[in-house]
This record gives C-alpha cells, structure tokens and sequence, in this order.
C-alpha cells in the first residue's frame, strides 16, 4: 500500500534527528514507500470548500545537517491525500484550535492523525479530568480563594498554566513558600485562562514517566529524570530519558483510558505517569519514539502506520 502522506509541522530545519518524533515518523513512511508532503500550520488554507496548503515534495535521511530535500514549492488540496498528520508543537492556541477545525473539514475521505476534533477536546490537562480515579488531586480555577483553599488542603502543589507545554511556566510551592498571591497576579495578568494546580508528588524525583500507546495500546515506556534541584523532568529543560519497565499500574492506567483514545481516533499518544498517578495525556504533538526504540528496541514508528495503514484498508 502506497499512501499520500501531508505532514503539519513546525519548521523541518533546526529539528534534532535524534530525538524527533515527526521525523521518526516521516522516516518510516518514507522506508515503506509512502510519498511525502511537508508545511508549516500558517500555510493551511480553507479555500471556497477546499482545504489547501502550501509546502514542498519531502525526502528526510538520517544524516545530520542534511537530513531533508525538498521538491518544487506547491499549493496542493489535502483532500487528494490519503492521510496528513497534525504534528505541530503547542502551545495550544487558537491558531492551533483553527487548524484542527480545516483539518476536520478533510475526514472521513482523509485520515487527519491524530483526529482533529478530539485533539481539540481532548487538550493534554483535560482529558485527564475524565479519569478522576487515576490523577493526583487536581483543582482547575482562575479563583485565587480556590486556589489558596486547595494549597492549604495539600500544602506541597505544583501550579502551572493550562495550557503550557515543554515544562515552561511550572512552579513548585512548597508549605513555606508564600508567592501563591503573586504568581496568579502574573498569570492571570498574562492570560483570561484558568489555572492547574496539583498535589506535589515526591516520587517525580524518580522520574516522570512517559508512556506510549498506539491506537489505545501500551507499546513501552521511558523515564524522563530531572535535573538535581529540579521539579521538572522535561527534556526541552534538561530532563534525562533513560530506559524503564512498563509497571502493572502503568498497564492498569493504559487498559483504562485505552478504549476512549482509541474511539477518539487518537493513534499516537503519550502519557506522563509519576509514581501511581497520571498527570497528563499527550495528543497533539507526543514525543518519545526514538528513545524508546533507543532502549527496547520497540519501533513504536513502525506500529504507528501499520494502524494507519489498516484504518485505510478498512475505509
């Protein structure tokens, strides 16, 4: 099977080949013969009930400096390919909301990875909300007394923005700290956007787990450290990957929330685990593919399109 591939993504230059899912992805599309397109999210267009986008014919290689090549510069109707994947980085915006309402405009007759309208219901801090049985105590507000009711009630939280990505803008408050007044005045001065606020956890010391499933099945894991002195285990902030066993909790929490992420036509999906508890739920750019394959050998890339593939068997 032969498939026209779009890929949305951030610009493909200054990605590390390393690490990079998007290219993970765009590699083994490549090896299985399917053909690449490659934009940016500002070159998506609607157009008079076409759904269009600007961007260039995509060979990728694994040699760093020159790791792509691309054709003649195009304006192409998606609605002629098989499959485009929505694979920009947040943060989740409205010009990231927008593309997920063109991008739905494309189904059923192409299939938009992950499925446009629940990645746009689905953000990453709440689809968590779904599963209140698995998650620390949680409290989503703008409020400040709610706020402050809730670090009393826990002492030790962490409180971040709700719709931030890659560690920035976490903060941890310990039963000591006394900045809660100031740090929501920034916030919300910033943004109309509520708050998330979270029981520390200590055992994020250990490790911030990130999971992978792949149309609603675990297929491994990696453990993201973080640095000495540092509540995040993010890698855009330092966070250390090494490789880790999949627990039974961690099986017990995928078994859950499997089937919903499957019926949301979510294929690739990671979730962060600290100790016992799920944090958060990755759709809309996940990351971690080449670690994993790195430490287990799992070549998550692999079983990414051979769902894809068979859901375009089926159609």
């Amino acid at each position: 099977m032969s498939l026209k591939v779009a890929i949305q993504m951030d610009p493909i230059g200054p990605i590390n080949i390393d690490a990079d899912s998007t290219f993970r992805l765009a590699e083994e599309a490549q090896a299985r013969g399917h053909e690449l397109f490659y934009y940016t999210p500002e070159h998506l267009s609607w157009q008079e009930g076409r759904v269009t986008a600007t961007g260039w014919p995509l060979t990728v290689q694994r040699v760093k400096g020159d790791h792509f090549t691309l054709g003649e510069r195009q304006q192409v109707d998606l609605g002629d390919f098989d499959v485009v994947w929505l694979r920009q980085d947040p943060p989740f915006d409205m010009g990231y909301i927008t593309t997920t309402h063109l991008l739905e405009r494309l189904m059923p007759g192409t299939l938009v990875v992950n499925d446009p309208f629940w990645v746009r219901n689905c953000p990453e801090k709440l689809l968590v909300l779904q599963f209140p049985e698995l998650i620390p105590p949680t409290t989503i507000a703008r409020d400040l007394s709610v706020i402050r009711a809730f670090k009393e009630a826990h002492g030790d939280i962490i409180l971040k923005p709700l719709y931030g990505n890659g560690g920035a803008g976490v903060f941890r408050l310990d039963p000591n700290d006394r900045n809660l007044s100031s740090l929501h005045e920034l916030f919300t001065g910033m943004s109309r956007e509520p708050l998330i606020v979270q029981k520390f956890l200590p055992d994020v010391s250990n490790g911030d787990k990130r999971v992978i499933l792949v149309d609603g099945e675990a297929v491994g894991a990696i453990n993201r450290v973080p640095q000495p002195g540092e509540t995040r285990s993010n890698m855009h902030v330092g966070g250390r990957a090494e490789k880790v066993e999949l627990t039974a909790r961690d099986r017990e929490i995928c078994e859950t929330i499997g089937p919903v992420l499957k019926e949301y036509g979510q294929i690739f999906v990671g979730i962060d685990v600290i100790g016992d508890y799920l944090t958060e739920i990755n759709v809309t750019s996940p990351t971690g593919l080449q670690e994993l394959e790195r430490f287990d050998g799992t070549n998550a890339a692999g079983l990414i399109w051979d769902a894809i593939e068979a859901r375009r068997a089926a159609a």
